[in-house]
């Protein structure tokens, strides 16, 4: 008898533990994704502001799961899905072919979340991949050259300040990173602009930070953050957004040619090829057992699943939702195929964390143990080290943090694209040098 094939879309982090789960078992697992890699996503904006290199926090698929015979590895793009027929249909280099499954686990994480603004979607930079990383990493390094050879001082400071919308974790976490780029790399580099420094705006519509976390950890992380030299703009959304501007809905604009949106996302648009009807952020519903609600031998997990805690709330879109739910619809599967019932979903919340900067952090252990400062800022260190897979990214990003905590360098800083930056410049004037 053949063994049932299951396919499992996406090698984020549900992706990834659910073939883990499998790999070495009586099945056949085909995973896909449209990158040969892994990506540690909670460092991306460490990636963006020059501390790691795009290497150190991704990993090749294939090499993670190059010793187990029951697990293929396709890189290619999913282009629809037919639960009827039990296909999904894959675009590779060469052409788009059906494979049949017997299982199906989604795991396609999720997008960038604009909420219908197009004026944002158009000029604001996201932070949800490898290339968001790198192309706002060239596009901040680039405007800080640009402003070094300009006289225009209005024209200057846009180009150096930076707004960051959004005052959940990674808002708070790229916006903190921003400034130490300049207070502790750019502003020595630059000692022939003495009159440039950098301004970093972090944009919250609500009238708090890290909504998730508690009302004291909040405060703290709001008076590191400004302790550090970030401007907190609160209860004040973004109206619009423009190649060199960003207008707040209380009519304060703010002259800047880098936004960075950390303001939410949504689910992959890869659950409306289910032909299920989504929840808010184009969730896909799920049974406790995380089978897709009407929907035959389908599990959908991590950032795409809505599924309700006890509480009547949607379970968050973190890292360790989608590593718990990526193993268990695969156990679920087993147990399936052994004639056993499954298992439903239950969360074990270890906590949740922010780094804020330098020795600066909150965290929120057990939903009980509260952390501030350099502890916590540890805490966070040790955690994403444990996380990053394998143990050579492991090494090399550990060497790489502890270079940049006693040197204050950060050496991820070239510029790779050789097309320019498309900002408008006030008229030519000469310059001495």
């Amino acid at each position: 008898m053949t063994k049932p094939r299951i396919i499992i879309i996406g090698a984020g982090f549900a992706g990834l533990y659910a073939a883990r789960a499998l790999a070495d078992k009586p099945v056949e697992v085909l995973l896909i994704d449209r990158h040969n890699f892994h990506t540690f996503t909670p460092l991306l904006y460490q990636v963006a502001t020059c501390a790691l290199d795009p290497s150190e926090i991704a990993y090749p698929v294939r090499h993670i799961f190059y010793d187990r015979a029951n697990i293929r590895v396709l890189m290619g793009e999913v282009v629809d899905i037919k639960p009827a027929d039990q296909k999904v249909y894959v675009r590779t280099n060469s052409a788009t072919e059906a494979v049949s499954y017997d299982y199906l686990i989604v795991a396609a994480g999720s997008a960038t979340n604009y909420f219908g603004n197009q004026s944002v979607e158009q000029t604001a930079f996201g932070l949800k991949d490898l290339q968001d990383a790198v192309k706002l990493r060239n596009h901040i390094l680039k405007l800080f050259e640009r402003a070094a050879w300009t006289e225009d001082e209005a024209y200057k400071q846009a180009l150096t300040t930076m707004v960051v919308v959004g005052g959940g974790p990674t808002g708070l976490e790229t916006a903190g990173a921003l400034y130490e780029l300049y207070n502790h790399v750019l502003r020595q580099e630059y000692r022939h602009s003495p009159d440039m420094a950098a301004h970093v705006i972090l944009v919250e519509a609500t009238d708090q930070l890290l909504a998730s976390f508690p009302p004291k950890l909040q405060q703290s992380a709001l008076k590191q953050l400004t302790s550090l030299g970030v401007e907190v703009i609160l209860g004040n959304p973004v109206q619009e957004a423009g190649e060199n501007y960003i207008r707040l809905q209380d009519g304060r604009e703010i002259p800047t040619y880098t936004i960075v949106w950390a303001a939410g996302v949504k689910a992959s648009s890869l659950g409306a090829m289910l032909g299920v009807e989504l929840q808010r952020g184009g969730r896909v519903p799920v049974e406790p057992t995380l089978e897709a609600v009407g929907l035959k031998n389908v599990y959908v997990v991590g950032d795409m699943a809505y599924l309700e805690d006890a509480a009547g709330q949607p379970y968050p879109q973190l890292v360790q939702v989608a590593q718990q739910q990526g193993k268990l619809a695969a156990r679920n599967i087993l147990r399936r195929i052994d004639g056993q019932a499954q298992e439903h979903f239950q969360y074990r919340d270890l906590g949740i964390m922010a780094t804020i900067g330098r020795s600066r952090a909150v965290a929120w252990i057990f939903n009980r143990l509260p952390f501030t400062g350099f502890i916590a800022w540890v805490m966070w260190l040790a955690l994403h080290l444990i996380w990053l897979m394998g143990f050579r990214n492991r090494a090399s990003v550990l060497i790489g943090w502890v270079w940049n905590y006693l040197t204050y360098d950060r050496s991820v800083r070239i510029i790779l694209d050789q097309a320019g930056t498309k900002v408008h410049s006030p008229e030519a004037v000469e310059v001495e040098y």
